[in-house]
């Protein structure tokens, strides 16, 4: 795809709510492909798919971690292809009841492993904070199940210019893998992040 083409294919035309539930079977079946998105409850995936869709509240944020309680879909329409983004609940937030975090977790590996429409994980990790044994879990299950993932790093912001390229490279060494840097306030990324998304789901293939 070419730089112009690649230009072409983020331009967001439409981005809208379209459901929300408390198991995979509360969704509407899976009409388009489908991206989710997976991370600890405070490494700002809110706002990460916000900036990638040009939106400012479209996914809702909060200064209280934790906020997803569900998994939400969004539809998202570009120039001649439409899909869907998935938010999916936030893990390892301790302040949650117990039997809630122990749902979720059959909740979000139900989605991950029976969801027919799902082509790419993108998963987020807090460059600060680095890849947690949750993340390394949950990358491992996908790799298992089969399923492409994409490792993100946000707040790339919160770190000095000088920082902020061998803390992505200190994260690549660790998780063995290409990590895409983040800031969904500085708008950095999000370029190279949508041309690796759109190749994931074959749109922009």
């Amino acid at each position: 795809m070419s730089s112009s083409q690649a230009k072409d294919a983020i331009r967001i035309h439409d981005a809208r709510f379209l459901a929300s539930a408390n198991a995979v079977e509360g969704l509407p079946p899976p009409g388009y492909a489908e991206v989710a998105f997976a991370g600890k409850s405070n490494v700002g995936k809110s706002s990460l798919i916000n900036a990638l869709l040009s939106r400012r509240k479209l996914v809702r944020t909060s200064s209280t971690p934790g906020c997803t309680r569900a998994l939400n879909l969004f539809r998202v329409e570009l120039g001649d292809a439409s899909f869907d983004f998935v938010d999916l609940p936030g893990y390892g937030y301790a302040k949650r009841s117990k039997s809630e975090r122990m749902a979720w977790g059959p909740m979000i590996e139900g989605f991950l492993q029976h969801r027919v429409g799902l082509r790419c994980v993108i998963v987020i990790v807090d460059v600060r904070r680095g890849i947690t044994d949750e993340d390394r879990q949950l990358l491992e299950f996908l790799e298992h199940i089969g399923r492409d993932a994409l490792l993100v790093a946000t707040k790339l912001d919160k770190l000095p210019r000088n920082k902020r390229k061998p803390a992505l490279a200190k994260l690549e060494r660790e998780a063995g893998m290409r990590v895409y840097g983040f800031s969904a306030a500085e708008g950095l990324g999000r370029e190279p992040l949508w041309r690796a998304l759109l190749k994931a789901t074959a749109i922009g293939s």
